[in-house]
C-alpha cells in the first residue's frame, strides 16, 4: 500500500462508515452499534479537516481519538513517513515529549498519598544537591551576581513549575543569557529533548544543583525544568529507577503496555519520521534526532519533562482514569481529592499573566493545563497537555470528553493544527 492509496482511501471514507469502531463503553465494533446523526457528522468535519492537512503534506500522518459519553472513535490517516508506504495504524507508538508531565504528576500524587512525599515540604531532604538556593538578582544577569532564596523549593513548587526556573520562550535574545549558556555547558538539555543528555539521574542533579534559580521559588510559571527535577525526585522517595516506578504504580495497573522510556525493537521501528517544517521553504523535512534506534535502549537519564513513548489507547487508558476520579476497572487507584488537585488552577492571576506561551490564557493544575475562562473548546474546567513533536490531549469532565491526536510534525504544536483539532473534536456530541 503506498501514500497515494493511503490518502484516497481516507478522502473517500463518508460520514456513516466513520461510526465504525463505535459502541458504547469504548469496544470495537462495527457501525451497527447506532450513532446519532450529529455525532457521525461532527466526525465527518474533524476527519475531512485532518485529512486534508495530510494531503496537503502538513502531516506525514496522524491517529487521533474522540472519547464522548460511552462513544469512542479512533480514526488514522495517513503513513509514518512522508513518501512511505507503511499507514499509521491504531498501535502506532509516538513520541509522547511533553504530555510525559501528566503521568509524572500523577505518580507524585501516589507518593503523597503513601505519606512517602509532602507537598509543602522542601525537596531537599531527598534533593541535597538544591538545598540552599540562591537566585539570579536579574535574568540576563552574570552568574555570581545572586541573593539566598527567600525559602526552600516543595514539592508542590516542582509540580506546579514554579520552583524558580525553566525555559525562556522569548523570540530572540542576543547573546543568550549566562544562565542558559551555563546550562548547555553542562549538557542539562533543559529545552527540547534531544539530543538527549548523557548524563544519568544522581550526575545530571548534582550538575543541575550548581546553577543558580531564575527567580525566587514560587513566585512565576516557568515551564520544564520543574518536571525534569520531579522526574529524579519521585525515583528516590520511591527508592527504585523511575522506569520501574511508573511501570508499578501507572502502567501496569491501567494497562499501558506499550508506555515507557524506551521500546522492544519492533515497536521502535514503527515509530513515525519526526518532522518540522522548513522556515524558508514551508515544506516538512525530516529531523536527524530521536532516531529509532535510539529508542531500543532504556536512556541514561530518564526525563519526567518529555521522556514517554505511548500509544493513542494507552493514553486513553490514562485520560479516562482521571475522569473516572482515580478509579480504573472498579479498582481506586488514587484518591479523587487527588485529581481535584491534579485538575485545578494553582496559579494566581499575576502568574496567570506572566506566563504567556505556551500556556496561552489557560492556567496550571499539576503536571497539565486547566483551562480558566470559557473558550471555543469547552466552559473552564477542562485540562490537557500538548507536546512539543506533535500531540495533544483534553479531558472535558462536564461533557465527559476525551480527544487525543497524536502525530510526529513539531509544527502541530506551534501553527494552530492543534487548536482545530481541540475545536473541532470538542463540537462532535452525543444525544444526552
Amino acid at each position: 500500500m503506498d501514500r497515494r492509496t493511503v490518502l484516497a482511501g481516507a478522502a473517500a471514507i463518508g460520514a456513516s462508515a466513520l461510526t465504525a469502531g463505535v459502541v458504547p463503553g469504548g469496544l470495537v465494533a462495527p457501525a451497527s452499534a447506532g450513532t446519532s446523526g450529529s455525532w457521525r457528522a461532527g466526525l465527518a468535519r474533524l476527519h475531512e479537516a485532518m485529512a486534508a492537512r495530510v494531503a496537503r503534506r502538513e502531516l506525514a500522518g496522524i491517529v487521533y481519538l474522540v472519547a464522548h459519553r460511552g462513544l469512542l472513535h479512533v480514526n488514522t490517516i495517513g503513513t509514518l513517513t512522508l513518501d512511505g508506504h507503511e499507514p499509521m495504524r491504531r498501535s502506532t507508538p509516538f513520541r509522547m515529549a511533553s504530555m510525559t508531565k501528566p503521568i509524572i504528576a500523577v505518580a507524585t500524587m501516589m507518593l503523597v498519598e503513601e505519606g512517602r512525599l509532602v507537598l509543602d515540604e522542601p525537596v531537599d531532604r531527598l534533593l541535597p544537591e538544591l538545598a540552599n538556593r540562591r537566585v539570579l538578582t536579574r535574568i540576563d544577569g552574570p552568574l555570581d551576581q545572586t541573593v539566598p532564596a527567600a525559602r526552600p523549593i516543595t514539592v508542590e513548587d516542582l509540580l506546579t513549575v514554579r520552583m524558580g526556573h525553566g525555559i525562556i520562550f522569548e523570540p530572540s535574545f542576543q547573546p543568550p543569557y549566562p544562565i542558559i549558556t551555563a546550562a548547555d555547558e553542562l549538557q542539562l538539555v533543559m529545552d527540547q529533548p534531544d539530543p538527549r543528555t548523557p548524563h544519568d539521574p544522581d550526575e545530571w542533579i548534582r550538575r543541575y544543583g550548581t546553577l543558580p534559580l531564575m527567580y525566587k521559588p514560587g513566585q512565576r510559571w516557568q515551564y520544564n525544568t520543574g518536571s525534569i527535577v520531579l522526574g529524579v525526585l519521585i525515583a528516590r522517595a520511591a527508592r527504585e529507577p523511575l522506569e520501574k516506578l511508573l511501570r508499578k504504580r501507572v502502567f501496569r495497573p491501567l494497562g499501558m503496555n506499550h508506555t515507557g522510556f524506551s521500546l522492544s525493537r519492533a515497536d521502535a521501528s514503527r515509530l513515525p519520521g519526526l518532522y518540522r517544517a522548513n522556515p524558508q521553504t514551508g515544506q516538512l523535512e525530516l529531523q536527524p534526532y530521536s532516531r529509532p534506534e535510539e529508542w531500543t535502549r532504556p536512556p541514561a537519564f530518564p526525563s519526567g519533562a518529555a521522556g514517554l513513548a505511548s500509544t493513542i489507547d494507552d493514553y486513553l487508558a490514562f485520560s479516562r482514569f482521571l475522569l473516572n476520579q482515580g478509579v480504573h476497572h472498579g479498582r481506586r487507584l488514587l484518591s479523587a481529592e487527588s485529581i481535584r488537585l491534579l485538575t485545578m488552577n494553582h496559579l494566581t492571576p499575576r502568574q496567570l499573566a506572566d506566563a504567556g506561551f505556551p500556556l496561552t490564557g489557560r492556567g496550571w493544575g499539576y503536571g497539565m493545563a486547566v483551562s480558566v475562562t470559557p473558550d471555543e473548546v469547552s466552559q473552564p474546567g477542562r485540562y490537557g497537555w500538548e507536546g512539543g513533536y506533535g500531540t495533544s490531549w483534553f479531558n472535558d469532565p462536564h461533557r465527559d470528553l476525551t480527544a487525543i491526536a497524536l502525530t510526529q510534525t513539531i509544527d502541530f504544536w506551534f501553527n494552530g493544527y492543534y487548536e482545530e483539532f481541540q475545536r473541532l473534536a470538542a463540537a462532535v456530541d452525543t444525544p444526552r
